[in-house]
């Protein structure tokens, strides 16, 4: 049982450092987007509209 506990915890440590890693990561390489500047929204033109 002790055996069991302590893989355990070691696959939420790596979990968790696995996570903390991709949203660096996330965080340093996404595009800064400026105050008044235009979001950009692509869609296929050949989607059904809903509305």
């Amino acid at each position: 049982m002790k055996r069991i506990a302590t893989w355990a915890f070691y696959v939420v440590s790596t979990l968790a450092i696995l996570y903390i890693a991709l949203y660096a990561y996330a965080a340093f390489t996404e595009p800064h987007l400026q105050p008044g500047a235009p979001i950009h929204i692509f869609r296929n033109p050949d989607a059904p509209s809903y509305s």
